[in-house]
């Protein structure tokens, strides 16, 4: 009879514990599925949301330069996928002759193998304006 007795409470201490561990993960799983921020339109109120780490330490646009060595050098520096190589004249030139209204519209919105924005889809259009001001000084 005792043996039955401390079997009962071993099964009710581990019957415990599983429900404890399977809360435990259930937490766990609700938070890593939880939503990571919320969608604010234009004209709602949405409150006094402070603004995001990403953007409070912004102080504006990145130079061409540092637009250049985060997204654009990947490609351009080694001629990856048909990209003209910075500084190669022949290359570019083409590209240039076409104006820098065409060159930034299809650094923009992507041209032939080159993704929309050049895969930087953190940089804004003056930022990706700025890279390409940058690669065509290289040539000039």
């Amino acid at each position: 009879m005792k043996i039955v007795k401390v079997l009962a409470a071993v099964l009710v201490a581990c019957g415990l514990t599983a429900g404890v561990v399977m809360a435990s993960v259930e937490d766990q799983i609700r938070e890593r599925i939880s939503p990571v921020g919320d969608v604010c339109l234009q004209g709602e109120d949405c409150g006094s949301a402070a603004p995001s780490a990403a953007t409070a330490g912004s102080d504006g646009p990145r130079a061409g330069d540092e637009v250049y060595a985060a997204a654009c050098q990947a490609c351009h520096a080694n001629g990856v996928a048909g990209a003209p190589v910075t500084g190669d004249q022949d290359a570019w030139s083409p590209r240039i002759d076409k104006g820098m209204e065409t060159l930034i519209s299809h650094a923009i919105n992507g041209f032939n193998a080159m993704p929309a924005k050049g895969g930087c889809g953190s940089c804004s259009d003056e930022e990706i304006e700025a890279a390409v001001q940058y690669m065509v000084d290289e040539v000039q």
